[in-house]
């Protein structure tokens, strides 16, 4: 090529050998949509209740969608929110958005006003697609946040109906939008897909910025992990709020599997899901395998077919890895935080395991595992040194990241972002053991996170709140082994001398003040152990709740 010059690091193969348009496409997820779609247009995409969609259908929802909020000024850098459950609108919403060049940030349905208050002036929401059962919330919301974003609502016929917010609702919009609307990928494969918050271990939660590269290598690497077939039926258990469900709205589609959308998730629904649909796959954290394992009689339906289901949060509990095994339920335990797009370890059974008795075998797989296929590196080292620990099973570092499927960083907020990377590295802030065969266990949480039915609860929040009682003259949160919740919270509270308050009323303060959620379930009342210093011992109080 002329005047091309030749690259000392490639040598002969620098000259004329440039990445061009026949050669290189930005890597999307969006991509499987458009795929599957072509491939098989009359193959069912989308159960809910009634309703059902073909892949032909859904990809001309998505298209609509995207038209429809490309009129309205959606593109790159615009950011769009929904606040619904797992139905339909949200599974389209995964495409719909990014197609139109958005960034999707999918909103946790459990937090309080001021929360999302916070997540839509922060994330500078444009467009807000909300359902109508969180009307309340949602109204709320708005009156408190300086943002007024177009509100549109979705009505969802299997819902319980609910106020109507916006000017117009989903359906109106995809009206707006073209069905055959050409789908143009996007010019740069980091551009921002979704936009995820923390629970917020200080403060205001942190804005998780994810890529169209890092989403699609990870919907790759869930099929990979779990030797995922063609026409799966994956049920809804897992919120589509988080992580972007995994990134199994896009793994799923892939694959050309059935999404079973569960707007409520309970052990009927969940055995119904299964006799009815032949469910094969499903998400989620232990509490659904709860569900699953102590499902009263009536509410069992039987089922023929083997089931996979994928878990993360709290390892599970050897016992519940037994019973799961005995319904002919296979669980595959991974790992992994909302700034590594969900799953990014998982604990890949060895053939030796076979072998194994039940207990045995179920402890191995409550470790936490080995990485991705498509995670570059994972490495539990001392935070002091950035050396590795020994394969010891005893000695403990910080378990930490380093690939394509690493967040982009934290949305304005750009001290926090050079401490989670300092050194190279994603700090995960979570503490681990590297047993002998290279198998990650983690040990406790750095920074104090409460994991409770999969889901992040700040201490420091719970904290807070209940200092903000008048009556309370000192507090500290911990988390408390649940087998169904996987963790609970548990508040020990010295209160002011003579106060009569209870702790009942201490649990009704704090559902005013924080999400349901995050409510201390129990609470013990006395003086707090401290260090020399006045520092509270968090170890003692969490050795105190195991035995509560």
């Amino acid at each position: 090529m002329s005047g091309s010059r030749e690259n000392p690091v490639e040598g002969i193969f620098s000259l004329g050998l440039d990445r061009c348009a026949a050669n290189y496409a930005a890597l999307t997820p969006v991509l499987f949509l458009e795929r599957t779609a072509a491939i098989w247009p009359e193959a069912p995409a989308v159960v809910h209740g009634r309703r059902r969609y073909s892949y032909g259908e859904l990809a001309r929802r998505c298209r609509r969608l995207a038209s429809a909020l490309a009129r309205r000024g959606i593109g790159p850098g615009k950011t769009v929110a929904v606040m619904a459950p797992n139905i339909p609108e949200m599974l389209e919403a995964h495409f719909g958005v990014p197609m139109a060049g958005g960034v999707l940030n999918a909103l946790n349905t459990r937090l309080d006003p001021g929360t999302i208050a916070f997540i839509l002036e922060h994330g500078e929401a444009e467009v807000l697609l909300t359902d109508t059962e969180y009307a309340p919330v949602i109204r709320e919301a708005l009156a408190r946040s300086a943002r007024k974003p177009l509100v549109v609502d979705i009505v969802d016929p299997e819902g319980p109906g609910g106020e109507r917010l916006g000017p117009l609702d989903y359906e109106a919009l995809l009206a707006e939008g073209d069905p055959d609307a050409p789908f143009r990928p996007p010019a740069d494969e980091w551009q921002a897909i979704a936009l995820n918050y923390t629970s917020g271990t200080t403060g205001n939660p942190k804005g998780v910025v994810y890529h169209h590269r890092g989403a699609y290598l990870n919907a790759i690497g869930n099929v990979l992990v779990w030797s995922m077939p063609r026409a799966p039926v994956y049920l809804w258990t897992l919120p589509m709020f988080h992580c972007n469900g995994w990134c199994f709205p896009w793994t799923v589609t892939l694959q050309a599997g059935v999404h079973v959308c569960l707007r409520k998730v309970s052990s009927e629904t969940i055995y119904a899901a299964f006799a009815e649909h032949g469910v094969t796959h499903l998400c989620g954290a232990p509490i659904v395998m709860g569900m699953i394992v102590n499902a009263p009689p009536e509410a069992r339906r039987p089922f023929a077919q083997k089931i996979r289901m994928m878990t993360a949060a709290s390892a599970p509990p050897p016992a519940v890895l037994e019973k799961m095994a005995a319904l002919g339920i296979e669980v595959t335990h991974v790992y992994g935080l909302t700034e590594v797009y969900g799953p990014a370890v998982v604990c890949e059974p060895q053939p030796a395991w076979a072998e194994l008795d039940p207990r045995t075998r179920a402890e191995q797989l409550a470790r936490q595992g080995v990485r991705y296929p498509v995670l570059e590196e994972l490495a539990v080292l001392d935070p002091a040194t950035m050396t590795p620990v020994p394969r010891d099973g005893k000695t403990m570092g910080e378990v930490m990241f380093k690939g394509n499927i690493v967040m982009r960083g934290y949305l304005k907020n750009p001290s926090a972002t050079e401490e989670a990377f300092k050194g190279g590295w994603f700090h995960s802030g979570d503490l681990a053991v590297v047993h002998p065969d290279g198998y990650l266990e983690i040990k406790d949480r750095s920074k104090d996170i409460i994991i409770s039915g999969g889901e992040n609860v700040s201490s420091i929040e719970v904290e807070a709140a209940l200092y903000r009682h008048p009556d309370v003259l000192e507090a500290a949160v911990v988390a408390k082994p649940d087998e169904k919740w996987g963790e609970t919270v548990c508040a020990f509270v010295h209160l002011k001398e003579g106060s009569t308050t209870t702790a009942d009323d201490l649990i009704a303060f704090c559902r005013n003040e924080i999400a349901h959620y995050k409510v201390p379930r129990v609470i013990v009342f006395g003086p707090l152990p401290k260090t020399s210093t006045g520092k509270i011992q968090k170890y003692l109080l969490r050795e105190r709740a195991k035995s509560l």
